[in-house]
Protein backbone atom coordinates (compact mmCIF):
# COMPACT_ATOMS: atom_id res chain seq x y z
CA UNK A 1 0.00 0.00 0.00
CA UNK A 2 0.96 3.61 -0.49
CA UNK A 3 0.70 6.66 1.74
CA UNK A 4 -2.05 9.20 2.21
CA UNK A 5 -1.23 12.90 2.18
CA UNK A 6 -4.13 14.65 3.92
CA UNK A 7 -5.05 18.31 3.62
CA UNK A 8 -8.08 20.47 4.37
CA UNK A 9 -10.58 22.59 2.48
CA UNK A 10 -10.04 25.21 -0.23
CA UNK A 11 -6.65 24.09 -1.56
CA UNK A 12 -6.18 26.46 -4.48
CA UNK A 13 -4.32 26.19 -7.75
CA UNK A 14 -1.72 28.72 -6.53
CA UNK A 15 -0.70 26.23 -3.84
CA UNK A 16 -0.60 23.39 -6.38
CA UNK A 17 1.21 25.30 -9.13
CA UNK A 18 2.72 28.50 -7.69
CA UNK A 19 2.58 31.37 -10.19
CA UNK A 20 6.18 32.45 -9.70
CA UNK A 21 7.39 29.10 -11.13
CA UNK A 22 5.09 28.93 -14.16
CA UNK A 23 7.89 29.87 -16.57
CA UNK A 24 10.12 26.99 -15.52
CA UNK A 25 8.21 24.02 -16.90
CA UNK A 26 6.35 21.26 -15.13
CA UNK A 27 9.47 19.80 -13.48
CA UNK A 28 10.12 23.04 -11.64
CA UNK A 29 6.45 23.68 -10.87
CA UNK A 30 6.08 20.17 -9.40
CA UNK A 31 9.02 20.67 -7.02
CA UNK A 32 7.09 23.57 -5.47
CA UNK A 33 3.68 21.88 -5.42
CA UNK A 34 1.88 22.54 -2.11
CA UNK A 35 4.99 24.07 -0.52
CA UNK A 36 2.92 26.84 1.11
CA UNK A 37 0.83 24.19 2.89
CA UNK A 38 3.36 21.39 3.33
CA UNK A 39 6.96 22.32 2.48
CA UNK A 40 7.97 18.62 2.35
CA UNK A 41 5.16 17.37 0.09
CA UNK A 42 6.97 17.38 -3.27
CA UNK A 43 10.10 15.75 -1.86
CA UNK A 44 8.23 13.08 0.11
CA UNK A 45 5.43 12.02 -2.25
CA UNK A 46 6.09 8.77 -4.11
CA UNK A 47 4.40 7.17 -7.12
CA UNK A 48 1.12 5.59 -6.04
CA UNK A 49 0.53 7.86 -3.05
CA UNK A 50 -2.93 9.41 -2.71
CA UNK A 51 -3.85 12.98 -1.82
CA UNK A 52 -6.94 13.26 0.42
CA UNK A 53 -8.55 16.67 0.80
CA UNK A 54 -11.63 18.46 2.04
CA UNK A 55 -14.05 20.63 0.12
CA UNK A 56 -13.39 22.78 -2.95
CA UNK A 57 -10.07 21.21 -3.93
CA UNK A 58 -8.41 23.00 -6.86
CA UNK A 59 -10.28 26.30 -6.50
CA UNK A 60 -8.86 29.39 -8.13
CA UNK A 61 -7.43 29.80 -11.58
CA UNK A 62 -7.92 27.50 -14.54
CA UNK A 63 -4.22 26.59 -14.85
CA UNK A 64 -3.96 22.97 -15.87
CA UNK A 65 -0.46 22.83 -14.39
CA UNK A 66 -2.10 22.38 -10.98
CA UNK A 67 -3.32 18.90 -11.95
CA UNK A 68 -0.27 18.28 -14.13
CA UNK A 69 2.10 18.85 -11.18
CA UNK A 70 0.27 16.22 -9.11
CA UNK A 71 0.40 13.76 -11.97
CA UNK A 72 4.08 14.53 -12.60
CA UNK A 73 4.83 13.69 -8.97
CA UNK A 74 3.26 10.26 -9.50
CA UNK A 75 0.14 10.50 -7.36
CA UNK A 76 -2.31 7.67 -7.95
CA UNK A 77 -5.04 10.29 -7.65
CA UNK A 78 -6.89 12.77 -5.49
CA UNK A 79 -9.89 12.03 -3.28
CA UNK A 80 -11.72 15.07 -1.94
CA UNK A 81 -15.10 15.99 -0.49
CA UNK A 82 -15.61 18.26 -3.52
CA UNK A 83 -13.64 19.80 -6.38
CA UNK A 84 -13.60 23.08 -8.22
CA UNK A 85 -15.12 22.31 -11.61
CA UNK A 86 -12.26 23.46 -13.82
CA UNK A 87 -9.63 21.60 -11.78
CA UNK A 88 -11.75 18.44 -11.86
CA UNK A 89 -12.04 18.50 -15.64
CA UNK A 90 -8.38 19.44 -16.13
CA UNK A 91 -7.34 16.48 -13.96
CA UNK A 92 -9.42 14.01 -15.96
CA UNK A 93 -8.24 15.51 -19.26
CA UNK A 94 -4.65 14.95 -18.08
CA UNK A 95 -5.35 11.40 -16.88
CA UNK A 96 -5.18 12.13 -13.15
CA UNK A 97 -7.89 10.16 -11.30
CA UNK A 98 -10.08 12.40 -9.11
CA UNK A 99 -12.85 11.04 -6.92
CA UNK A 100 -15.41 12.61 -4.63
CA UNK A 101 -15.51 10.90 -1.25
CA UNK A 102 -18.08 11.10 1.50
CA UNK A 103 -17.56 12.02 5.15
CA UNK A 104 -15.77 8.66 5.71
CA UNK A 105 -12.59 10.06 4.16
CA UNK A 106 -12.20 12.32 7.21
CA UNK A 107 -11.02 9.21 9.09
CA UNK A 108 -7.89 9.02 6.90
CA UNK A 109 -4.83 10.42 8.64
CA UNK A 110 -1.55 11.65 7.13
CA UNK A 111 0.71 8.68 6.45
CA UNK A 112 -2.08 6.07 6.58
CA UNK A 113 -1.57 3.20 4.17
CA UNK A 114 -4.04 3.44 1.29
CA UNK A 115 -4.54 2.19 -2.22
CA UNK A 116 -6.71 3.89 -4.84
CA UNK A 117 -8.75 1.33 -6.77
CA UNK A 118 -9.65 3.46 -9.78
CA UNK A 119 -11.58 0.79 -11.68
CA UNK A 120 -13.92 0.17 -8.73
CA UNK A 121 -14.01 3.74 -7.35
CA UNK A 122 -12.73 2.68 -3.93
CA UNK A 123 -10.12 3.82 -1.48
CA UNK A 124 -8.68 0.73 0.16
CA UNK A 125 -7.34 1.24 3.69
CA UNK A 126 -5.86 -1.00 6.35
CA UNK A 127 -9.35 -1.10 7.92
CA UNK A 128 -11.33 -1.96 4.79
CA UNK A 129 -12.44 0.19 1.91
CA UNK A 130 -14.36 3.39 1.31
CA UNK A 131 -16.69 3.59 -1.65
CA UNK A 132 -16.17 6.77 -3.68
CA UNK A 133 -18.53 8.39 -6.17
CA UNK A 134 -17.99 6.35 -9.33
CA UNK A 135 -16.82 7.88 -12.57
CA UNK A 136 -18.65 7.00 -15.78
CA UNK A 137 -17.02 4.30 -17.89
CA UNK A 138 -16.06 6.75 -20.64
CA UNK A 139 -14.08 8.87 -18.14
CA UNK A 140 -12.43 5.78 -16.66
CA UNK A 141 -11.38 4.81 -20.20
CA UNK A 142 -9.95 8.30 -20.77
CA UNK A 143 -7.97 8.13 -17.53
CA UNK A 144 -6.72 4.62 -18.35
CA UNK A 145 -5.48 5.89 -21.71
CA UNK A 146 -3.51 8.67 -19.99
CA UNK A 147 -5.88 11.57 -20.58
CA UNK A 148 -7.91 13.19 -23.33
CA UNK A 149 -5.21 13.54 -26.00
CA UNK A 150 -3.89 9.95 -25.77
CA UNK A 151 -7.50 8.72 -25.59
CA UNK A 152 -8.44 10.55 -28.79
CA UNK A 153 -5.25 9.42 -30.53
CA UNK A 154 -6.10 5.81 -29.66
CA UNK A 155 -9.68 6.24 -30.84
CA UNK A 156 -8.68 7.87 -34.15
CA UNK A 157 -6.07 5.17 -34.79
CA UNK A 158 -8.73 2.52 -34.24
CA UNK A 159 -11.08 4.33 -36.64
CA UNK A 160 -8.34 4.59 -39.28
CA UNK A 161 -7.60 0.87 -38.92
CA UNK A 162 -11.30 0.04 -39.30
CA UNK A 163 -11.61 2.30 -42.36
CA UNK A 164 -8.48 0.77 -43.94
CA UNK A 165 -9.91 -2.71 -43.39
CA UNK A 166 -13.21 -1.78 -45.02
CA UNK A 167 -11.52 -0.30 -48.09
CA UNK A 168 -9.57 -3.47 -48.90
Amino acid sequence: MNRAFVYGDDIDTDALAPGQYMGGGIEQIATHCLETIDPDFASQVRPGDVLIAGKNFGMGSSREQAAQALKHLGLAGVVARSFAGIFYRNAINLGLPVFVGGPEIAAIRPGDRVELDVANSRLVTANGSIQLEPLPDFLLAMIADGGLVPHLEKRFARQRANNDGEQQ
